[in-house]
């Protein structure tokens, strides 16, 4: 399933909600990972998931195996109460709506622009060129 098949799949059948929705959170996910976001690019994430005691669960999302699942209680607890409030907010989604939403998308994400099995060096780029590689407009 790629990473557009999650996103819908996470806005159910409403059509209407869907599509801006579903590209507000994708937006606000890559900007988790961007090299000029608030969180310092993927390697920011990695260490305030390691600081949460879940650099095992993100790791694993790095890496060539599977993915270990996380909750929407650990993404509230890795990303902290200001980072979710401001997905909330760029999303539309409640705090507990996001966390839910990115415990199924950000896992596909990371393992998506790490398909090395590592961090690349030089981080992932700004969020221009990740929406790029995620986003095609018509």
């Amino acid at each position: 399933m790629g990473i557009f098949d999650t996103v819908s799949g996470m806005f159910g059948g409403n059509q209407s909600q869907q599509p801006e929705s579903g590209n507000r959170l994708l937006q606000a996910a890559l900007s988790l990972l961007a090299d000029n976001g608030q969180n310092g690019g993927l390697h920011g994430l990695v260490e305030r998931f390691q600081e949460a005691g879940l650099g095992n669960v993100m790791s694993s999302w790095i890496g060539t195996g599977e993915n270990a699942p996380i909750t929407p209680q650990q993404i509230q607890q890795a990303l902290g109460e200001g980072h979710l409030q401001q997905i909330s907010e760029e999303t539309g989604l409640t705090q507990d709506e996001a966390a839910g939403q990115l415990s199924n998308l950000l896992p596909k994400l990371v393992d998506t622009v790490t398909p090395g099995g590592h961090e690349p060096q030089g981080g992932l780029g700004n969020i221009g060129g990740l929406l790029e590689r995620f986003i095609r407009i018509p």
